[in-house]
């Protein structure tokens, strides 16, 4: 099925898995091998003794297999995640989670659901963890206007914990939004405009200064 129109200027979840991929957690291998070297890097050697840290796509790949037991991480457990949204719930700020804690957990779910204890209870506290915090972005945006649009402008800068998955839901809104925001205040537009020049003419630009364009081009 086709992404709406308003996802085209976002990475796709297929996208942000594979990102996600290259993070490093724990296996249990059940083989024995020497070292293994693949393009990102040189991981083992595996010993069904110990665990190892591997590349999460290796991991899943092994998993496959039957050739490891997957670690949960150490976040992606009931408690963890109950206390994560019960402050999600209570307090303002975004909780403290791994900045790809959503797609992680989601590749884990999906894969390795049997080494996940509690696996349908985190699915469900994960969903709701996701709306909490999905709230909590579209509130941002809604609090910027052509009032205060610089003071929100430094709130949105301060933000603490906010993770790829609210970012990749917010952009295309935040990015439209700052566009027709900056066109509808010439005073904003203009003060835009005098920092681009300032930027490029300090940057090192032979040229004279010139104006440039302020125009600003999950489911579990």
């Amino acid at each position: 099925m086709a992404l709406p129109v308003s996802l085209h200027a976002s990475t796709t979840p297929q996208e942000l898995e594979f990102v996600a991929g290259y993070d490093m957690i724990e296996i249990m291998p059940s083989v024995q091998t020497d070292r293994i070297r693949v393009l990102s890097g040189t991981y083992g050697p595996l010993d069904a003794l110990r665990t190892t840290k591997v590349p999460l796509w290796m991991a899943l790949h092994l998993k496959a297999r039957k050739k490891c037991r997957i670690v949960s991480p150490p976040w992606l457990t009931v408690d963890y995640l109950q206390d994560r949204l019960s402050e999600e719930t209570s307090e303002k700020a975004f909780s403290l989670l791994p900045f790809r804690y959503a797609e992680i957990a989601k590749l884990l779910l999906d894969s390795a659901a049997e080494d996940i204890e509690s696996a349908d209870k985190i699915r469900l506290i994960l969903k709701d963890i996701h709306e909490a915090r999905q709230a909590k972005s579209r509130e941002g945006l809604h609090q910027i206007n052509d009032v205060n649009l610089r003071p929100q402008l430094k709130l949105w800068g301060q933000v603490r914990n906010i993770c790829a998955l609210e970012l990749n839901d917010i952009r295309p809104s935040f990015v439209k939004s700052m566009d027709i925001l900056i066109k509808l205040s010439p005073q904003t537009q203009q003060s835009y405009e005098e920092e681009d020049t300032f930027r490029d003419w300090s940057m090192g630009d032979d040229s004279y200064p010139v104006a440039a364009d302020s125009t600003m081009d999950t489911e579990w």
